[in-house]
């Protein structure tokens, strides 16, 4: 694009990166001056969609670009408030001729797009970027989108994906325009508490990314499903806050030869799509036929579950670690959502909401999707007779109790071989630890009945 216009925007959002950012080079390469802008949300610690800990990564990831973008010349500029009306403010106070933004892949980010295109006067350029496809690009032969990610698959995989287009050289940045200070957790009202989490910016997130690739993607098939080992990537977070471009990282993960590792950052746009096209997955089940399902109240074993005290060591252990990091490994994702679901019959939708308060990454589409497949209700879900055994899962993944002696200390000197069956004398497994909270047989009947129950009255 050629330098059309004389001061621009650029609209900072889950694009916190300068490399690779499709945005903000068109907006560099069609204007003479840029102006960078986040938007910090009014969020006051009421939102129970997110967290303390994501916060505090998104602060330091603010932080990291504004002495990017310093190095090469510009400053970012900080407002707060409601974001199309901030924008529109900023672009009449500064003159602004068009506005450049990276388009949001949930229908409330879109909706603010919609709103921002209907009252403004001036140009706006939004583009795909946080994906590697949109969602319309890859559809069935009739044209509707994919429910099943198997297909969904093997049409995504050999499609030709863009090549990431570089770094900046400078932003030239116009030196009168006012900015808020960088937000710090303080900003809310917190205080940083005691947590084991990643550093957040772009050279944070380029270091794991060069340590994944070296090291563990090319392992991934072997090693993604146990719990005590790094095998997994860990960027979720990085992709979620667009630290690290999705088109990078998969050019790169291709030399890896990990077909695995792929087809999981198929998983990630499968759920977009499913998303863009069923939005309705953020209030009811995907799959019409489970919609109305009974499910109990929460109560104090749902407390227990959130705290990692169910006297299940594998449910507690992926518990404190989400509580300490931020994050929790994948496999043991599954067994704690299908756990909650299928064990305690409680709605997906608090540990879906729990989920988000916790996460680093916090990704609506995968979180709700990740949810929705361990209660049988979603797209291409697990079915609803396939209950994860958390002891049987623990012997299968973790069989010397390496991961959950990590995250459950009082039961450092149990014999792991204990965590492969429940107790018989139904008693703790330590001084100091919990009993288990409930029989794991006798609730995986309650929960075949409920499903076949339901099923039959909607026949």
């Amino acid at each position: 694009m050629s330098k059309v216009y004389r001061r621009v925007i650029h609209w900072f959002r889950r694009d916190l990166r300068l490399t690779d950012n499709t945005s903000l080079l068109a907006s560099i390469s069609s204007a003479d001056e840029v102006v960078p802008v986040y938007i910090v949300s009014n969020w006051t610690g009421s939102n129970l969609w997110t967290g303390p800990k994501r916060q505090n990564f998104l602060c330091e990831c603010l932080a990291s670009l504004s002495s990017n973008v310093e190095h090469l010349g510009g400053q970012l500029i900080i407002r707060q408030g409601n974001a199309m009306a901030e924008l529109l403010k900023l672009a009449k106070d500064a003159e602004i001729d068009a506005i450049f933004f990276n388009e949001d892949v949930d229908p409330f980010g879109q909706a603010v797009e919609a709103g921002l295109r209907e009252k403004s006067t001036i140009p706006i350029h939004s583009f795909q970027d946080a994906t590697l496809h949109g969602p319309n690009e890859i559809l069935k032969g009739d044209g509707t989108p994919y429910r099943v990610y198997t297909p969904f698959s093997k049409r995504w995989l050999p499609v030709e994906k863009r090549r990431s287009a570089g770094r900046p050289s400078s932003i030239k940045t116009p030196s009168d325009l006012e900015s808020l200070p960088l937000p710090t957790l303080s900003h809310w009202g917190l205080e940083k508490e005691d947590w084991e989490l990643p550093k957040g910016g772009e050279k944070a997130a380029r270091q794991r990314m060069s340590e994944a690739l070296g090291h563990r993607i090319s392992r991934y098939d072997d090693t993604r499903d146990i719990p005590s080992c790094p095998g997994t990537s860990r960027l979720s977070q990085d992709l979620r806050w667009g630290t690290l471009s999705i088109r990078e990282l998969y050019h790169k993960a291709v030399k890896t030869g990990s077909e695995q590792y792929l087809k999981e950052l198929g998983w990630r746009e499968f759920y977009f799509q499913i998303l863009y096209h069923f939005p309705e997955v953020l209030s009811y089940e995907f799959n019409q036929d489970w919609r109305g399902l009974p499910w109990d109240k929460p109560g104090k074993n749902f407390e227990a579950w959130k705290s990692g005290q169910t006297g299940f060591p594998i449910i507690d252990a992926g518990i404190r670690e989400l509580l300490k990091t931020g994050f929790m490994h994948n496999r043991v994702r599954m067994i704690v959502a299908m756990f909650l679901t299928k064990d305690l019959h409680i709605d997906w939708r608090l540990g879906e909401q729990f989920f988000a308060q916790h996460l680093l990454d916090g990704e609506i589409a995968s979180n709700n999707g990740g949810w929705q497949w361990s209660a049988g209700t979603g797209a291409d879900a697990a079915p609803y007779f396939r209950i994860q055994n958390p002891w049987s899962q623990t012997k299968r993944f973790d069989a010397d109790g390496e991961y959950i002696k990590r995250w459950v200390p009082e039961l450092e000197m149990v014999d792991p071989k204990k965590f492969h069956t429940p107790p018989e004398d139904g008693q703790p497994l330590a001084e100091g630890y919990s009993a288990p909270i409930l029989d794991h047989n006798a609730e995986r009947k309650q929960t075949l009945d409920i499903f076949k129950k339901h099923r039959s009255q909607q026949k």
